[in-house]
């Protein structure tokens, strides 16, 4: 998978989102209970588990992301993207200001071990 490589070196902080719901217009943080914050290497580990995600073909379901990361630089202000997974139609959604329009959806394989490493890393976070 493909992150936006600027906004990968100005992350310092990444919030862990279960979604509640889609977001109300595009562009817009999605809805949910902020679960968790991973600083320093935990940014790195999940940011190039991320990236060695393999792409897929895209499955139907109706995009319902279940989680979603959300990257911070170090001012903490600004979301320089948000990723949002829905592991059943193997699908991503980005947006922020670091992402550009070829990077907004993407595809990749929910059944790969990199993806039920992700998955892992973001089920058990506390609620």
């Amino acid at each position: 998978m493909h992150l936006p490589a600027e906004a990968v070196a100005a992350t310092v902080l990444i919030e862990v989102v279960r979604v509640s719901a889609l977001p109300a217009r595009e562009g817009v943080t999605y809805p949910g209970e902020v679960v968790a914050h991973w600083t320093g290497s935990e940014v790195a580990h999940a940011l190039a588990l991320i990236a060695s995600l393999p792409g897929s073909e895209q499955h139907r379901c109706g995009f319902s992301p279940g989680w979603s990361l959300r990257a911070y630089e170090d001012s903490l202000d600004l979301v320089l993207f948000e990723a949002a997974f829905c592991f059943k139609c193997h699908e991503v959604r980005m947006h922020g200001t670091a992402v550009p329009p070829t990077l907004a959806r993407q595809f990749f394989d929910a059944e790969a071990s990199s993806a039920r490493t992700l998955l892992a890393l973001l089920s058990p976070a506390p609620r």
